[in-house]
């Protein structure tokens, strides 16, 4: 099979290679549309390598047909439509996946659609539900709003019965708004937290999603109620921060935490899955819930799509066709 990876210097390039076999209890899926990440871009420039026997093709979700099951498999048949979370290999014509991992594509929405949802969604679910606990009533902070994360955390804080408030450049904010968010801050010519306790009469927020990491260190603990959460996703923008004043954490009481998803064990991920489809999935088949694609691309053009997306242009998902 056909499949993408990086070269030595960082250069996108198609491999020949054998195509994976199912174990007992997983599928073969041919993957029609896989979407991009900022760890994509990351493993390319080789400061995100894989975690250990993982595939260096990149690609950490797909969508498909089921061409092939293993003997123990009962979750699903050849033919389904499917999606999921990959450790890696989407960027591939086949592709892998445990049953328990599979998410059921809902009728009428397409494979490039589907592909849009796995890793944004599961980021979303696992940073607002399962580490920040978010609650009916609750107002979150959602960084990058714009972003394939930051449109997935907007629908999901608001399928919580929950307000978004979200950072985005000002051309975003229309989307973002539309999506569910309640206020929309320009973090190029506005201070996101002065904005913040503005909205909220100076109460700030429950939680911070954070994407940006040391420049927003202050002015996040700043905006967050007491006993607030932040729950810390990347650092874009710098992981060292600056006057690090440990003492608002005490006087606030304040909660912090960090995650990877990628690096989880299978269990992890097959235990997120059935949660979040248990949860959330009748939203995407009834409409409330849908992955926001900003466009969709053949798979040869993976290169002019990771440039794209470093040039921080799209709002919601970048999905790359896989042509045959």
């Amino acid at each position: 099979m056909q499949a993408i990876r990086p070269d030595q210097s960082g250069r996108l390039q198609f491999v020949d290679v054998p195509a994976p076999a199912p174990g007992p209890r997983e599928v073969l899926v041919r993957v029609q549309a896989t979407a991009l990440n900022r760890a994509d871009l990351l493993q390319r420039q080789g400061k995100y390598p894989p975690p250990p026997g993982v595939t260096d093709i990149l690609g950490l979700e797909m969508a498909g047909e089921v061409v092939e099951a293993g003997e123990q498999v009962r979750a699903c048949r050849v033919g389904d439509r499917v999606c999921a979370l990959l450790p890696g290999g989407g960027y591939a014509e086949y592709a892998t996946v445990h049953e328990d991992m599979l998410l059921p594509v809902p009728e009428g929405m397409s494979l490039a659609e589907a592909a849009a949802i796995p890793e944004a969604f599961l980021t979303a679910f696992q940073a607002l539900q399962w580490l920040g606990r978010l609650a009916s009533g609750e107002r979150v902070l959602i960084h990058a709003g714009a972003s394939g994360v930051g449109t997935a955390a907007i629908q999901l804080a608001r399928w919580a019965g929950a307000e978004p408030l979200i950072t985005a450049s000002a051309p975003k904010h229309e989307g973002c708004l539309e999506l569910g968010a309640a206020l929309a801050i320009d973090y190029r010519t506005e201070n996101f937290c002065e904005a913040v306790l503005a909205y909220t009469q100076g109460e700030g927020v429950e939680m911070v999603l954070d994407f940006i990491g040391a420049p927003y260190w202050t002015d996040n603990l700043n905006c967050l109620r007491t006993d607030g959460r932040l729950v810390l996703l990347a650092f874009m923008g710098g992981r060292k921060a600056e006057g690090l004043d440990l003492g608002l954490l005490l006087r606030k009481r304040l909660h912090l935490m960090g995650s990877t998803l990628r690096a989880r064990s299978p269990d992890y991920k097959i235990e997120l899955t059935r949660a979040f489809r248990a949860w959330a999935w009748k939203g995407f088949g009834s409409g409330q819930l849908r992955p926001v694609v900003d466009s969709i691309l053949e798979w040869e053009k993976a290169a002019e799509a990771h440039a794209y997306m470093e040039a921080n242009k799209n709002q919601g998902k970048i999905v790359l066709e896989i042509c045959r």
